[in-house]
């Protein structure tokens, strides 16, 4: 049952039903003790008015002799003797107990009240299944309209839930006319209390998803943008190389061809890095020793350090435990890596430290030209680079070790290196 209409249609129902049979039960044991309490007060009534009556007069004994009355009255002398009975009755009580009684006669039960006066004893007795009857049915009555409003409730609560659940409806519709490329919050005029919440969270939502298509279809603008620039040299270094007279300047083409290539795909290893380390993308946390991977990512590193003549110090001796994805961090520490030597001086130093004061941290310094404070913020946006940068890059390394960090909890900040140029530190959470 998935219709919230139906469900609440249901409980109120079974809310009235349950109500109206505890009502019912209540009133009709209320009303059918007063009933016999009322049919005991007449034969008591009955009985005291014959005993103050020296006699029965005519019109009453012709009363008493209907036989559509349900009373019958008898009348003895004080040795036992029936001197008088309303009307002939094979089941008559032959005896007169005084007060209230109930006398059983061949199977038929009487209710009876009895008097005495110094000359006689009178008795004036009920059947006791005709007192039960008219009972039941004055108590019956009483329940009817309980009964009968059963249908009219039923379609007040109907009402009541359609009229309930209409902002729902219209905020279902609101939702319905939107398209995919529809971001706008959702209105919260004159939400119910409890809706409110719900659209809140919708509207939240909304603007997460705004900001990361936001976020995607700028990264592809500007990921289209930045590889025009590296396809195009790639396209006119392939004719140099169809048009090169000699086999000297046919050798110098195809260096700068690969050195083209060799561009393009670290560009491309770079936009997929970044992809990679999005917020949202796939994780699975894991307990990992972050001076291991960090010592991985340096080894793959070493190479390029080699070939630029800069020596790589790693001071990573302790375990420095982290539950993070490993090959994000690796990614995250060879940009670190790759950064420093790329813009630090060939045949100079370059430091990376793992420890855990207080929190894990990962720390780089290299004996570059730095970045003044002023850019530190502005560093870490897609595609920056930096006009006197020196080397050249992607712009892409410290925006995908920013991303990389946030997503486990991390910071990252810029400040000055001891060694002249820049110190990057990571410290993610504890």
């Amino acid at each position: 049952m998935k219709s919230l209409r139906v469900r609440l249609l249901l409980a109120l129902l079974a809310m009235f039903v349950a109500a109206a049979l505890v009502m019912g039960t209540v009133t009709y044991r209320n009303v059918y003790s007063q009933t016999q309490v009322l049919f005991d007060y007449q034969l008591r009534q009955m009985a005291l008015s014959l005993r103050d009556q020296g006699e029965i007069a005519p019109d009453d004994a012709r009363a008493f002799a209907d036989g559509q009355l349900d009373f019958v009255v008898q009348i003895w002398t004080v040795d036992g003797r029936s001197i008088y009975a309303t009307r002939p009755h094979e089941n008559l009580p032959a005896r007169a107990l005084l007060g209230f009684a109930e006398e059983s006669v061949n199977g038929q039960t009487w209710r009876t009240f009895s008097v005495a006066t110094p000359t006689r004893v009178i008795q004036v007795a009920q059947p006791l299944q005709i007192r039960q009857r008219l009972a039941a049915n004055a108590a019956l009555q009483s329940v009817a309209p309980l009964l009968l409003m059963a249908p009219v409730m039923a379609l007040v609560v109907w009402w009541a839930a359609a009229l309930t659940l209409r902002p729902l409806r219209t905020l279902a519709a609101d939702v319905r006319r939107r398209d995919e490329q529809s971001f706008e919050p959702l209105p919260t005029d004159a939400l119910p209390q409890e809706v409110a919440p719900l659209v809140a969270a919708l509207n939240g939502l909304l603007q997460r998803l705004a900001l990361s298509f936001d976020t995607q279809r700028a990264f592809v603008s500007d990921a289209a943008h930045e590889l025009r620039s590296p396809l195009t040299a790639l396209k006119l270094q392939l004719q140099l190389l169809r048009r090169a007279p000699d086999e000297a300047t046919r050798a110098a083409a195809i260096d700068a061809l690969a050195a083209g290539i060799e561009r393009a795909v670290r560009m491309v290893e770079q936009l997929l890095a970044l992809a990679r380390s999005e917020p949202g993308a796939p994780a699975t946390p894991e307990p990992l020793d972050l001076s291991e991977v960090v010592r991985r990512a340096v080894a793959d590193t070493v190479p390029f350090a080699v070939s630029r003549g800069t020596e790589i110090e790693l001071h990573a001796d302790a375990p420095v435990r982290l539950a993070g994805d490993a090959d994000a961090l690796a990614v995250l520490a060879r940009n670190l890596v790759d950064n420093a030597v790329r813009h630090t001086p060939r045949g100079s130093r370059v430091e990376v430290r793992v420890a855990n004061d207080g929190a894990p941290a990962l720390q780089v310094d290299d004996a570059g030209p730095g970045i003044p404070a002023d850019e530190h913020e502005r560093v870490f946006d897609r595609f920056y680079r930096r006009a006197d940068g020196g080397e050249g890059g992607t712009g892409l390394g410290l925006a995908i070790v920013r991303s990389i960090a946030q997503r486990h909890g991390g910071t990252v900040s810029l400040a000055q290196s001891p060694l002249g140029g820049l110190r990057v530190q990571v410290r993610f959470a504890s």
